[in-house]
C-alpha cells in the first residue's frame, strides 16, 4: 500500500491505496458473460428438456435462497475491509435467526427485524473485542463466537419457546409474514413469456419474472444494501478511512484515523448485516426459528465474498450463484442437475479452449479431460443420486474458489495483529 503524504489525503474518497492484482472486468464485458452463460444455458435447457432450470419459479426460489448468503458475505466484506477475519459469520446468522424468531412472534415482524439486527451486532461486537482489544487470533475468535451462538440459542430456545402454542426446545412459534410484492402485470407477462420456452428470451423472461414475482420487502432492502455498500466504501471518506485500516493501518494511524474505532464499527455493522440475513432464514424463508437452519450459510457467504474479491458486485454474483445450485434441492433436484451436467462439460470445454489460446496447455488439457468426464456422466445416465443434488451447492462452491483462486487478493493487512501507537 502506498501511504497518502499528507492528512487531507485520507478524506479523498477518489483515492485508492493499493493496485488490484490482474484486470478488472469492466461492466460490458461483465454482461457479455452473464449473457453468454445464460445463452449457454438455455441451450442447455433445450436439448434436455429440463425447462426447470430457468423458470419464474426457480429463479425466485433462487434469490430467496441467495440473500441470506448475501448478507453474510456482505458482512465479511465490511469487517476484512477494515482488516479483521469474520469466521464467525455462521454464528452471527445463528443469534440473528434466534433474536429475530423471538422477538418477532411476541411483538411483530419488523421489531424481530430490529432486533434480529441488534443480535447479530452483538456476535459483532464481542469478535471485535477480542481481535482489536486483546488482539486474539482471528479464525480462533471466530471460530469460538460459533459455537458460543449454537450452544447460546440451544440453551435459550427451550426457556423461550416452550410454553407457547407451536413452539418447543428446537422451534420456536409462527412469526406473521412481513409480505411479499408482485409487480403486477409486468409479472404476467414474463411468466408468459418464460412458459413458451423460446431460445434465450424465456430464459431472460424467467431470470426477471423471479425477481418481480412474490418478493418479500426484506429481499428488496437485502439488494438494495449492496450498491449502498458498494457507494460507502469506495465513494465517502468514512469508507476510505476504513478500507485504509485494511491496508495499512499504520499509515492510517499516522494520518490521524482511529484505527480502532473503525475496526470496531466495522466488525459491529458485519455482524448487524450477518444477523439480517439470520432475521430472513427465521422469518421469511421459514415463519419461525428452528435449530440448525442456518446449514452452513454464514460459511458459504464467505465463500461468496472470497468469489466477488472483497468486493459488493462481484459477492452478489457469487451469493446468486451459490443460491442457484441451492435451489435445485426444492424444485426438480434430480432432473435439472442432470441437465447442468451437460451445462458443466460445456463450460470447461470452453474453458480449456480458452487456456489454449493463451498458451497454457497443460491447464488446458486437465480442464479438457474433466471436460469430457463429465459430459460422460451426462451421456452415461439418466439421473443423478440425490446426495449428489444436496451436495451440489458445496461442491460449486469448491469448484468456484478454486478457478477463480488465481485473481484474487484480499485486503493487505486482512488479519494481521495490530497495535495502537506500533509504528512509532
Amino acid at each position: 500500500m502506498t501511504a497518502p503524504t499528507t492528512a487531507t489525503d485520507v478524506n479523498q474518497p477518489s483515492l485508492e491505496h493499493a493496485p488490484q492484482t490482474g484486470r478488472r472486468m469492466s461492466l460490458p464485458v461483465l454482461m457479455l458473460v452473464i449473457a453468454g452463460a445464460l445463452a449457454l444455458t438455455s441451450i442447455v435447457r433445450l436439448i434436455t428438456g429440463a425447462d426447470g432450470i430457468t423458470n419464474v419459479s426457480q429463479m425466485s426460489t433462487a434469490l430467496q435462497l441467495a440473500v441470506p448468503i448475501g448478507l453474510a458475505g456482505l458482512g465479511g466484506l465490511w469487517a476484512e475491509r477494515a482488516g479483521v477475519v469474520n469466521i464467525g459469520l455462521e454464528g452471527m446468522l445463528i443469534l440473528g435467526t434466534w433474536f429475530g424468531a423471538w422477538a418477532g412472534f411476541q411483538w411483530g415482524p419488523w421489531t424481530g427485524v430490529l432486533v434480529g439486527i441488534i443480535g447479530g451486532c452483538l456476535g459483532g461486537l464481542l469478535h471485535a473485542i477480542v481481535t482489536v482489544t486483546f488482539n486474539v487470533n482471528h479464525i480462533v475468535s471466530g471460530v469460538a463466537i460459533n459455537i458460543l451462538a449454537l450452544g447460546a440459542t440451544r440453551y435459550l430456545a427451550p426457556l423461550a419457546f416452550e410454553g407457547h402454542q407451536g413452539g418447543s426446545a428446537k422451534q420456536s412459534p409462527a412469526v406473521e409474514s412481513l409480505g411479499n410484492f408482485t409487480v403486477p402485470g409486468l409479472s404476467d407477462w414474463l411468466t408468459d413469456l418464460n412458459a413458451k420456452g423460446w431460445f434465450f428470451l424465456s430464459d431472460i423472461a424467467g431470470l426477471l419474472g423471479g425477481l418481480v414475482t412474490n418478493v418479500s420487502w426484506l429481499t428488496l432492502i437485502a439488494v438494495a444494501l449492496v450498491p449502498a455498500t458498494w457507494w460507502i466504501l469506495w465513494r465517502t471518506a468514512f469508507g476510505l478511512r476504513l478500507r485504509s485500516c485494511g491496508e495499512n493501518p499504520v499509515a492510517a494511524e499516522s494520518l490521524g484515523v482511529n484505527v480502532y474505532k473503525y475496526k470496531y464499527l466495522a466488525v459491529i455493522i458485519s455482524g448487524g448485516l450477518a444477523g439480517l440475513g439470520g432475521v430472513f432464514l427465521s422469518i421469511v424463508a421459514n415463519p419461525f426459528y428452528l435449530e440448525g437452519q442456518t446449514s452452513g450459510r454464514g460459511y458459504i457467504g464467505l465463500a461468496a465474498m472470497i468469489f466477488g474479491n472483497w468486493m459488493p458486485g462481484g459477492l452478489a454474483i457469487g451469493a446468486g450463484l451459490f443460491g442457484y445450485t441451492d435451489s435445485l434441492n426444492l424444485r426438480g433436484g434430480s432432473t435439472n442437475v442432470h441437465a447442468l451436467l451437460l451445462l458443466g462439460a460445456l463450460l470447461l470445454v470452453i474453458g480449456a479452449i480458452w487456456l489454449a489460446i493463451r498458451k497454457k496447455y497443460v491447464q488446458a488439457a486437465v480442464t479438457f479431460v474433466v471436460g469430457a468426464l463429465v459430459f460422460a456422466w451426462y451421456a452415461g445416465t439418466n439421473e443423478v443420486p440425490s446426495q449428489v443434488v444436496a451436495a451440489t451447492p458445496y461442491v460449486v462452491t469448491l469448484v468456484v474458489l478454486a478457478l477463480s483462486a488465481q485473481r484474487l487478493r484480499m485486503p493487505k493487512a486482512d488479519g494481521m495483529p495490530y497495535r495502537k501507537g506500533q509504528g512509532k
